[in-house]
């Protein structure tokens, strides 16, 4: 686990020296007055995006159902209820995993390329209007993952090691040393 959840904190990390801040208003500010961090830092939106996939145990990184593909892993412990929960807790776990990604990387509530505050509107219109575009962005990721579940084939432990210590923290590391150079270079 450790192997994708660090290179998915580092790709954060990335994006918190751009913005200067922990707080999700104020990441979202900054994409408003900005542009998309994506358009920034799209390796580490891709690195975040992986590691999601990873975190989520969603195909191809599903590991844990396939230990004993013919008892159907983890399922045969679980029946009724207790199944159901467990499953729940993937799906809410994958909501929130779009939620981050669609406030640190799209904007959040933020409608692209239109400036909501010349409408005119009520604020509670506007609230509704903004909450409406960030569930539009969540529903798009949650159907990315379940897409990427069904066309996807799962690797073996071996290649997950490999692709979080030899390749995504490497990466992650070099994404992040490259925006604090250019943020210290920018600043001077």
């Amino acid at each position: 686990m450790v192997s994708y959840e660090l290179p998915m904190g580092l790709a954060l990390i990335a994006v918190l020296f751009m913005t200067g801040s922990l707080q999700m208003s104020e990441i979202v500010r900054n994409q408003v007055e900005n542009g998309w961090h994506v358009i920034y830092q799209p390796l580490g939106f891709i690195i975040y995006f992986i590691c999601a996939l990873a975190e989520c145990n969603r195909t191809p990184f599903d590991l844990p159902e396939a230990e004993n593909e013919l008892n159907f892993g983890y399922h045969q412990e679980y029946s009724s209820m207790k199944l159901g929960f467990y499953l729940f807790a993937e799906y809410i776990n994958m909501f929130i995993s779009s939620a981050v990604m669609a406030t640190v990387f799209f904007g959040g509530y933020d409608i692209p390329f239109v400036n909501e505050a010349g409408w005119g509107l009520s604020p509670l219109l506007m609230t509704f209007i903004s909450f409406s575009v960030l569930m539009i962005k969540i529903c798009f990721f949650l159907f990315v993952f379940i897409w990427i579940r069904w066309t996807i084939p799962r690797f073996r432990y071996d290649q997950l090691m490999n692709l979080g210590w030899k390749k995504l923290i490497p990466l992650a590391l070099l994404n992040m040393i490259i925006t604090a150079a250019v943020m210290l270079w920018l600043k001077k």
